[in-house]
């Protein structure tokens, strides 16, 4: 499939059946995730696979949006070796979300769906699981086959178009 096929069809999906991902599957999202560019290639992303039922109950307790999903990754970085520009950003926050983005399309290849949650509990996860208060927890996603029930909301048929998005770079002079 092209690239912009792919992303065209992946959207958040919100109802998984609850068939496990298998492990080559599995080990392969982690794969496009570990291959990802970070910052300086520091590769501060830390993420924690939960696919146990004991887990899932913890997930469950720091989040109402795992949408029965079996597999649920905690997105989080290494505050210790994240590059920095105090001019523009923590990179941390932005290398963990390319990595969660390779890792969401290389999903969508195998016919595994996700989904981006940020309504989370932070403090919560940091509890349930004992993640170090060295690592900034970012987002959960949520992982798995598609239920019956799935299908893409109204609100994935609708983008911008293109020129309300990408500008000439003298658009803003005056």
């Amino acid at each position: 499939m092209a690239f912009i096929d792919l992303a065209r069809e992946r959207y958040s999906e919100r109802y998984f059946a609850d068939t496990p991902i298998e492990q080559e599957k599995l080990e392969l999202i982690m794969e496009a995730g570990r291959v990802a560019p970070t910052a300086r290639n520091l590769q501060p992303e830390r993420i924690i696979v939960v696919q146990s039922p004991e887990g899932l109950t913890k997930i469950d307790k720091a989040t109402k949006c795992r949408f029965g999903a079996p597999c649920v990754m905690i997105l989080a970085y290494d505050l210790s070796i994240a590059s920095r520009n105090p001019d523009v950003v923590d990179f941390g926050v932005i290398d963990t979300s390319i990595v969660a983005t390779h890792m969401m399309l290389q999903a969508q290849e195998l016919g595994i769906h996700t989904c981006w949650v940020g309504l989370i509990d932070p403090p919560e996860l940091r509890r349930q699981f004992h993640i170090p208060k060295k690592y900034r927890i970012i987002s959960v996603m949520p992982m798995g086959y598609p239920s019956d029930a799935s299908q893409p909301g109204p609100m994935h048929e609708v983008n911008l178009p293109t020129e309300e998005l990408f500008f000439a770079e003298d658009a803003f002079e005056e």
